[in-house]
């Protein structure tokens, strides 16, 4: 069992979201930075889907009830095991009356904690990961509150002694630049519009959330009025509202809406959304269909050698 002594501004039990549901009105949810989740899982012999914690901006302790092996991805949140450094993207040992303490994050939106054996929690519509929005899934449909305790389940087809080695890996690191395609309204802007689509510095809103990341700058108009019928949307599509400042749906964005489709993030960068803190300016790179399945070939990759570097050891 872990308990939560302290949480900041939001703390979720997370997995990679749910599948099969969009058609009824359910977002995916999951984890806002998948990459980031599916290597701490990696790093404590857990499958990729596991349940873990979505920390923002850290400032959270937790106490663990019991031995177990647990690994931090994503933001540094200059974490400490009792008065032991703990660096992101290493796999460590806990023992039962130890305390993992998370400070502020300098840089970076969401740190993932993933547990040995997961985070044990009721599925919903076959996933563990919490629907703020709608209110279910995780723990009760909430974020984490000082006094919670969370179960860790059972650890299937994980060898101890495999895991209780420390070992570590490196990170991908967040840049400025979001990889895009190019969307079906795109072609209603102009193309000085288009071009400073691409050329803003466009800067990270304080409104943003789970549901999407709002974008300031110079707004971008179209030459005539759009009228569009409801269509479906997901995670990446980026959205022009009435008042041209962009908005990139995020694991929790609603599955259909009306406004243009200007570009889509393609899903090799997907996992950046979930580091973009308020007040950071971002740039969007137009890449081809070839490009982005490229891109998604070079991700694959790097996980296969996360995978070969953590079992040849």
């Amino acid at each position: 069992m872990i308990e939560v002594l302290q949480t900041g501004p939001l703390v979720s039990v997370q997995d990679l979201g749910r599948e099969k549901f969009r058609h009824q009105g359910v977002s995916r949810a999951g984890a806002l930075d998948g990459l980031a989740l599916t290597i701490a899982n990696r790093l404590v012999g857990n499958p990729d889907d596991t349940a873990g914690l979505e920390i923002m901006f850290g400032a959270s302790v937790f106490l663990f009830q019991s031995d177990v092996c647990f690994a931090l991805t994503g933001a540094d949140c200059f974490a400490r095991l009792d008065d032991e450094p703990v660096y992101p993207g290493w796999r460590y040992c806990a023992h039962a009356g130890q305390r993992l303490r998370l400070k502020i994050s300098k840089r970076g939106l969401c740190t993932y904690l993933a547990i040995q054996g997961g985070i044990n929690v009721p599925l919903v519509m076959g996933s563990a990961a919490t629907d703020l929005q709608a209110g279910f899934g995780g723990m009760d449909g909430r974020s984490l509150q000082k006094g919670d305790r969370l179960f860790v389940g059972e650890r299937h087809g994980i060898n101890d002694a495999v895991v209780s080695e420390r070992v570590g890996l490196l990170l991908p690191i967040p840049d400025a630049i979001i990889r895009v395609c190019t969307g079906p309204e795109f072609g209603h802007y102009s193309p000085h519009a288009q071009a400073r689509f691409f050329t803003t510095a466009w800067q990270v809103s304080p409104q943003s959330n789970r549901m999407g990341f709002r974008l300031e700058g110079a707004p971008i108009e179209a030459q005539s009025e759009i009228k569009l019928l409801s269509h479906a949307v997901f995670p990446g599509v980026i959205q022009l509202p009435p008042d041209g400042q962009p908005i990139i749906l995020a694991a929790e964005g609603q599955t259909s809406g009306g406004y243009p489709r200007m570009a889509v993030v393609i899903d090799s960068d997907l996992w950046r959304l979930g580091q973009l803190r308020p007040g950071e300016s971002v740039y969007f790179q137009p890449v081809s269909l070839a490009e982005a399945r490229m891109a998604a070939d070079i991700q694959a990759r790097y996980l296969q050698r996360v995978t070969l570097a953590l079992t040849a050891r």
